[in-house]
C-alpha cells in the first residue's frame, strides 16, 4: 500500500479532539524523544560513572578483552539503529494524522505547541513499543507468536468447519491488537478481521509497519541494549534483528496469485468498552480473539459484557493470556490516564472501581456471564519479549480457553 492510504479508523477524528490530540502528540513527540533519553540513560551516565572509577580501574576496562568504551559506542550505534525505527513512525504518523498546515516545507513536523511534550511515562511506552517489533515482527520472535496465535487459529478452524460450505467468511475482533501481527494473520487465512487498540503509540506503530514499510528487513532493531543486567555474553547483549519478517501488502497479494482465498483486515482506534457496545455492534461478530489482553480490564465484567453483546449466538470468545491485571495498584477511577490532575473521561474503561480475580474465579464469571466453556488448558509456557540468552527467564504460564455464546439466551 502507498504511504497514507490506510487510515485507522477512528485517529483522523481523534485529532480534532484537543484531549485526544494532546494524546496524540505525546505519543509521537515521545518517537521524536527517544533517541535523545535512550544516549543519556543508556551511555552518557554510564561514561560518567566509568571516568569516576580510579585510573587504573577504568584503564583495565578500556582495554581487552572488555573494550568497555568500545561496548557504549556500539549501544550507541544501536540507539540510533533503533531510532530510525521511531523516526519512520513519526514521519507517517504526522503525514497521515495531522492537518495540513502544520507541516513545515516537505518535511512534516509536530507543532511548536506540542514539541517536548512527552512524560517519561509516554517515552516508556515509545522504548517498550520499539522492543515489542522483536515479538511481533521479526523472524525471531515467531516461536512466542505461535504459542498465543496457535490458540486462536485451532479454535477458529474448528469453527469453520462447522459452518456451510457457502457461508461468508468469520469475522473475527481482536481486541488489544497492538502491532498488529494477529490481525494481518487472520487474513492471511481469510478471516475478515479487525483489531481494535486504544494506545496511540501502538497505533501509529501498527499503521507504519503494516501500511508504509517498503520491503522486508527494511529496519534494524536493538531490544535488549536498554539494560546492562544479566547478559550471558556481550554479543547477545547487542544482537539485531531484522524487521519486518514480511512485506503484508506482498505477502497477501502472492497468496491470492496462488489462489488462496485472503480476507479483510482493519484497525479501529477507540475505547474497545465504548466501540463494541454500540446499537450496530450487536451479533456483528463470529469470534473475538483475547491474547494478553482480559488482563488489562479494570472491570473484567465490563470487558465480558461487552463481548457476548457483539459476539453472535454460537459466536466464540477465544482467551490466551496470564492474568498480570493491569490497574492492580492504580488509584480508583481514571484507568488508562497519565495525568493526575484528574480532568479525563470516565467512561468505557476509565470507569470508576476495579478487581482482581484468580485464573479459576475468572472460569466461574465466564459462565456467570453467559458463556458456555468449550476447552480449557492451563500452566502453557508462553514466553513475552523474551530474550532467550539471558540470565533471567521469566515466562508466563498461561491459560487457554474458549467460550461460546449460546444459540439461544435467555
Amino acid at each position: 500500500m502507498e504511504e497514507g492510504e490506510q487510515q485507522w479508523k477512528g485517529v483522523k477524528s481523534a485529532i480534532e479532539d484537543p484531549e485526544e490530540a494532546r494524546v496524540i502528540y505525546c505519543a509521537l513527540d515521545s518517537f521524536v524523544q527517544y533517541a535523545r533519553i535512550a544516549h543519556f540513560n543508556c551511555t552518557h551516565l554510564r561514561r560518567q560513572s566509568f571516568y569516576a572509577l580510579p585510573e587504573a580501574h577504568w584503564k583495565m576496562l578500556a582495554a581487552p578483552p572488555f573494550n568497555y568504551l568500545d561496548t557504549l559506542d556500539k549501544v550507541d550505534n544501536a540507539i540510533e539503529s533503533n531510532a530510525e525505527l521511531a523516526r519512520a513512525i513519526v514521519r507517517v504518523g504526522l503525514v497521515n494524522f495531522q492537518p495540513q498546515d502544520v507541516t513545515q516545507g516537505s518535511e512534516p513536523a509536530i507543532p511548536p505547541r506540542w514539541r517536548g511534550c512527552a512524560k517519561r511515562v509516554d517515552i516508556d511506552k515509545a522504548r517498550s513499543t520499539l522492543r515489542q517489533f522483536y515479538r511481533d515482527w521479526s523472524a525471531e520472535g515467531k516461536s512466542e507468536r505461535e504459542i498465543c496465535f496457535g490458540p486462536v487459529f485451532r479454535a477458529l478452524e474448528a469453527q469453520k468447519e462447522s459452518r456451510p460450505r457457502d457461508a461468508s467468511p468469520m469475522r473475527v475482533l481482536v481486541p488489544g491488537a497492538g502491532l498488529g501481527r494477529l490481525v494481518f494473520e487472520l487474513c492471511a487465512k481469510g478471516y475478515v478481521a479487525e483489531g481494535n487498540e486504544i494506545s496511540y503509540h501502538q497505533l501509529l506503530a501498527s499503521s507504519y509497519i503494516l501500511n508504509c514499510v517498503e520491503k522486508p528487513g527494511q529496519h534494524t532493531i536493538y531490544p535488549w541494549i536498554h539494560t546492562f543486567s544479566n547478559h550471558s555474553t556481550r554479543d547477545n547483549h547487542l544482537r539485531k534483528y531484522a524487521i519486518p519478517d514480511v512485506h503484508c501488502a506482498n505477502e497477501l497479494t502472492r497468496l491470492e496469485e496462488e489462489g488462496v482465498a485472503i480476507g479483510e483486515m482493519s484497525m479501529t482506534a477507540a475505547d474497545f468498552l465504548c466501540l463494541y457496545a454500540e446499537d450496530y455492534q450487536a451479533e456483528a461478530w463470529d469470534a473475538v480473539a483475547c491474547v494478553f489482553f482480559l488482563d488489562t480490564a479494570p472491570n473484567l465484567i465490563r470487558y465480558l459484557e461487552t463481548i457476548f453483546y457483539c459476539l453472535k449466538p454460537g459466536g466464540l470468545l477465544i482467551n490466551h493470556g496470564p492474568l498480570l491485571w493491569h490497574f492492580e495498584n492504580n488509584a480508583p477511577g481514571g484507568h488508562g490516564h497519565d495525568d493526575d490532575d484528574g480532568d479525563y473521561d470516565t467512561t468505557g474503561i476509565a470507569d470508576p472501581g476495579s478487581f482482581e480475580l484468580s485464573d479459576d474465579e475468572v472460569m466461574a464469571l465466564v459462565t456467570k456471564v453467559g458463556f458456555e466453556i468449550v476447552s480449557r488448558e492451563t500452566g502453557i509456557e508462553s514466553p513475552y519479549l523474551l530474550d532467550q540468552e539471558s540470565m533471567l527467564q521469566t515466562v508466563y504460564k498461561a491459560s487457554s480457553w474458549v467460550a461460546r455464546k449460546p444459540h439461544t439466551t435467555a
